[in-house]
């Protein structure tokens, strides 16, 4: 069954034969302007411009599958629909009045759009079970289509980060370091941990590690304790001086410590543990106490892992928790961990700031982007596996740019069948 979104797509786009069109009533009728597309409530297309006979209107578009629909909605007794010109239908069943009780101008229209694009868009739909509606078509999308939906897509994603930032932009007056810290904490945390890191952010007034930056056992003993690691007794010279510590900074700031069982280490691999993702948190704001103005400073890809490559203090390197120890390793934050902050938290942070301070930062973004590998998970291998271009050559995701862009395209578009609204989707019905 054809759904209403394909007969607002056909409205817009104007994807009917619109030579000598006439309503229902076979008075003549001229499209100047079909108005701006309205996805709120109320008519579904605003500020029209049309001809019906000699009379120019300016008004709302409603558009249904049935004319009857407009009694089904209710938009007789609706005063948003007062300022409708035109009712436009796939199937005229029914006469429509409007409140002055003269019949709305009808345009009917499954005898003036072409089969082909119906068949097209009933195949696009099909309810064949498919992983996403266009798989089978897929390989005939033209690359430069997609090479410029991808761009629009990743920044639509960054935009959508970016409400994120501001909201905690505003809580926090504009503290951009605050900020920083909250998202470089949520990312430490990854998906198993990272609410609890976030909470953790949450639990410290950033003015406390500006005022204990000073000395690493302190910031360690901050982290640590509002994690709820240090409230055991264990045998360990550094486990005592961080709590003792703890208690010094819990009296000061008036501190209450978290609940230690939200911090999980089941099926993680050491490296992951929260523990050393908190020693590497830890001495990242020891080592800096302007990070934020680090990050918008540097420019390459080198710049962010000189930055961001610090050796844990000597008691994490020889240890994966407080009562076991390991062999010891520096447990550098690595490359690849240090993408996923870029591609997570300092490209989405240094777009909202480019965009506050006025500047111009969308190629220094995409050229950082396309620098890193592309994130490999079920999704981008998925799109991975369709045949792509006439040679049914694999697709080929070669970056953080296309997987960013790819993820944007399944969880937006695929997984709630946008195809209307999306471009390879526009592409195969208009082929």
């Amino acid at each position: 069954m054809i759904q209403e979104d394909f007969f607002h797509y056909l409205w817009k786009y104007k994807f009917f034969a619109i030579k000598k069109l006439q309503t229902i009533t076979n008075i003549p009728l001229q499209i100047i302007n079909v108005g701006e597309h309205n996805l709120n409530s109320g008519p579904d297309f605003f500020n029209a411009n049309i001809k019906i006979g000699n009379q120019f209107w300016a008004g709302n578009v409603e558009i249904h599958v049935k004319s009857s629909d407009w009694y089904l909605h209710k938009h007789e007794n609706d005063t948003n629909y007062d300022n409708v010109i035109l009712h436009v239908v796939w199937k005229y069943d029914a006469e429509v009045y409007g409140k002055d009780n003269q019949e709305i101008p009808t345009l009917e229209l499954n005898q003036i759009v072409s089969t082909q694009l119906i068949n097209q868009y009933q195949t696009l739909f099909s309810k064949q079970l498919k992983w996403i509606n266009c798989e089978n078509q897929f390989n005939t999308v033209n690359q430069f289509t997609l090479n410029n939906w991808l761009e629009v897509l990743y920044f639509e994603r960054l935009e959508q980060k970016s409400n994120i930032i501001q909201n905690l932009l505003q809580k926090s007056a504009n503290d951009w370091e605050a900020v920083l810290f909250q998202l470089l904490a949520k990312n430490f945390g990854l998906k198993v941990n990272g609410e609890a890191f976030l909470n953790l952010a949450n639990s410290i007034d950033f003015k406390t590690i500006r005022k204990e930056h000073f000395k690493l056992i302190n910031i360690e003993a901050l982290f640590f304790g509002q994690a709820g690691f240090l409230e055991e007794e264990i045998e360990s010279a550094y486990y005592k001086q961080l709590q003792k510590e703890y208690k010094y900074l819990q009296l000061k700031y008036k501190l209450e410590p978290l609940y230690k069982g939200q911090f999980h280490f089941f099926r993680l691999r050491p490296n992951n543990f929260p523990t050393i993702r908190l020693a590497q948190l830890a001495i990242l704001y020891f080592s800096y106490h302007n990070l934020f103005s680090k990050i918008v400073e540097a420019k390459t890809l080198d710049d962010y892992y000189t930055l961001f490559t610090l050796k844990i203090s000597n008691f994490w390197q020889q240890h994966y928790s407080f009562t076991s120890s390991s062999v010891k390793r520096s447990k550098k934050i690595t490359k690849s961990f240090i993408d996923l902050l870029i591609i997570n938290t300092i490209i989405p942070l240094k777009f909202v700031y480019f965009k506050q301070m006025g500047k111009l930062g969308d190629e220094s973004i995409l050229s950082l982007i396309k620098q890193i590998q592309p994130e490999k998970n079920s999704i981008i291998k998925k799109y991975e596996s369709l045949p792509f271009e006439k040679e049914n050559l694999a697709l080929s995701i070669d970056n953080a740019f296309e997987s960013q862009s790819f993820l944007q395209l399944k969880n937006e578009y695929c997984n709630s069948q946008r195809c209307l609204h999306c471009a390879i989707g526009n592409s195969l019905l208009k082929t």
